[in-house]
């Protein structure tokens, strides 16, 4: 396979994709790649794009950046929305855009396989999960849920999302210490399928197991529909009320 470059250009849309054969590769190309409103509906508007090219059997999203897969929710975006009351509704969409993400993912007609070649924190490490299989560097990149540590609870979707990718006392771990955890101990635990050295391996090994797909999008879509139905549930029914109250603080 040829070698990938890693380089951000600043240039570039904040996110992109292109085709290789089978697969679509979805670029984050957004420095920390912080999920606000702008880059979560461009996010869902490529899924949108790559659903309509019939030619694509599996996606893969990665990181232009040499440090980060994505550091979850644009904390400085929210905390000046949460400041101001009249944007308050803002934020609830955004949250119930989020869980809108998840959903997507959770119910999207092919494999969608993380390549986490860079940190994966908070919200960036949920969108991970959310995620059929992950893919992660061994050498470089941390996954943690640091919402311990500055004191933001989880809606009860994140937490499905979450319990959906990551063996119970491994989760435990991770949300009550806040804890880094690295790509090989996410290995052992079977949360990624591989830990790879290096970004050139990490996205060799990523797209290959992709291009192992060739499944029907229908049958895909219906086993991934009922595989998660609780956790999609939840997005129905117990985070509303979390996300009317904006209870992002404890």
């Amino acid at each position: 396979m040829s070698t990938i470059t890693l380089e951000h250009n600043e240039f570039a849309p904040k996110i992109g994709w292109e085709r290789r054969e089978s697969v679509a590769v979805v670029w984050w190309n957004d420095g920390e790649n912080r999920h606000n409103p702008e880059t979560i509906r461009l996010f869902l508007n490529i899924l949108d794009d790559i659903e309509d090219s019939p030619e694509v059997r599996a996606v893969v999203i990665a990181s232009k950046d040499q440090k980060n897969w994505s550091q979850g929710i644009d904390l400085e975006w929210i905390s000046a929305a949460m400041s101001d009351k009249t944007r308050h509704d803002e934020v609830r969409e955004f949250l119930h855009s989020l869980n809108r993400v998840y959903a997507r993912l959770l119910t999207y007609p092919m494999p969608v396989i993380a390549a986490i070649n860079g940190h994966a924190f908070g919200n960036g490490a949920i969108l991970a999960c959310a995620c059929d299989f992950r893919f992660m560097r061994s050498d470089r990149g941390f996954f943690c849920f640091p919402e311990v540590d500055i004191g933001i609870p989880f809606f009860p979707g994140m937490m499905a999302v979450m319990r959906k990718a990551i063996p119970g006392w491994q989760l435990n771990q991770m949300t009550l210490t806040g804890r880094r955890v690295t790509g090989s101990e996410l290995e052992a635990s079977h949360v990624v399928e591989k830990a790879s050295v290096g970004f050139d391996a990490l996205m060799a090994d990523a797209i290959d197991f992709a291009k192992t797909f060739d499944k029907g999008r229908g049958i895909f879509k219906a086993i991934k529909q009922r595989r998660y139905k609780e956790v999609l549930d939840v997005f129905e029914t117990l985070d509303p009320p979390a996300i009317a109250k904006l209870e992002l603080r404890a």
